[in-house]
């Protein structure tokens, strides 16, 4: 099956919600080696202004991978995961994430380009906390790669 080229314009509602908790945090941090005190250690966040730990900018694509699971999960998409490359993310943040948010990404296909015989696919996952404050955008681009590739 090939990528479906009517999956551009399409949107995917906000999935279930993500609970930011501290120990998430600390564990996101000490994985891609982030040192700022603020992400261990409450009394350090607060010293900053932030109501609790706050996560490290990246930790935006835990809660974006969940939004992207409903694309790639879809069967009208024709996307075999086992042939996907990871090409691009990127992050705007509209405040930090903390714990205790609780979070929920709603997905947009923004583009669909044919390459070979595989498709290059950029999406937009803008997240936010459940009562709609906007948190931050993702956008990421994936290859699928065509038979034979």
């Amino acid at each position: 099956m090939s990528i479906n080229p009517d999956l551009q314009g399409r949107s995917y509602p906000a999935a279930e919600v993500y609970d930011v908790g501290r120990e998430k945090i600390r564990e996101f941090a000490t994985a891609v080696k982030a040192s700022n005190p603020a992400h261990f250690d409450v009394e350090a966040a607060k010293a900053l202004g932030h109501s609790d730990l706050v996560a490290p900018p990246t930790f935006a694509i835990i809660v974006a991978q969940r939004a992207d699971a409903q694309l790639v999960q879809d069967p009208e998409s024709g996307i075999d995961f086992s042939r996907v490359v990871h090409a691009d993310q990127r992050f705007t943040h509209h405040r930090p994430i903390v714990a205790g948010d609780r979070l929920v990404a709603e997905l947009h296909v923004d583009g669909v380009r044919a390459m070979g015989g595989g498709a290059m696919i950029t999406t937009r996952s803008e997240i936010s906390t459940e009562a709609g404050e906007r948190v931050a955008t993702t956008t990421s681009s994936i290859l699928v790669r065509g038979e034979g590739q």
